[in-house]
């Protein structure tokens, strides 16, 4: 089951979230830094948190048949993450591009892992909220492009930091889950399956 798997990587989670947390209020913080600043930012926070999607993912693949999800968001962080590193002075227009790029593709594999998670945990739609949070914020960025910098930093921060509290409200939920040793809907444990 996809909630076990993420029962036993929790901590991946919590991190990822506080990850997010810290690179929304960093963002949100300085709206007018530098473009080479913000790439070097996002470029660190995809990658580190696509390295702990690629280990959570390896460390449930045994009780989740669904582990490639985690495995898909965390290359795409990983491969993200290494295309602005490799290339820090790139334009507004592509860095955007980048962000929104990666919001869209992440938000949909959340998404998924969400509707996988709807019959093993009560919750679940907080991961699917904040997958549609970044499936609204890609599309916006892409239809937008030419939208002031400042303002999307703007909506760069306030995305990382909705993102940033769905993981980290997940990660609580799934550890309880773990420690329970079940999944629960309602308050109440479901039967093992």
């Amino acid at each position: 089951m996809l909630c076990e798997s993420l029962s036993t990587a929790w901590w991946s989670l919590l991190l990822r979230g506080i990850l997010a947390l810290l690179f929304g209020c960093l963002t949100l913080a300085a709206p007018g830094i530098s473009l080479i600043a913000l790439t070097m930012w996002f470029a660190v926070f995809v990658l580190i948190d696509g390295v702990f999607l690629i280990g959570g993912a390896f460390v449930g693949r045994k009780e989740n048949e669904h582990w490639w999800l985690m495995l898909l968001e965390g290359l795409c962080g990983v491969a993200f993450g290494l295309l602005a590193l490799r290339v820090p002075g790139i334009t507004t227009l592509v860095l955007l591009m980048y962000i929104a790029a990666f919001a869209v593709i992440t938000g949909v594999l959340r998404i998924v892992m969400a509707i996988r998670l709807r019959k093993e945990i009560e919750g679940e739609w907080w991961l699917a909220l904040s997958g549609l949070a970044g499936v609204l914020f890609g599309v916006l960025m892409m239809t937008m492009p030419g939208a002031g910098a400042l303002a999307m930093m703007v909506y760069i921060g306030v995305w990382a930091l909705f993102v940033g509290f769905a993981l980290i409200f997940l990660a609580f939920r799934v550890r309880r889950i773990g420690r329970t040793g079940g999944a629960w809907r309602g308050g109440q444990p479901l039967p093992a399956h």
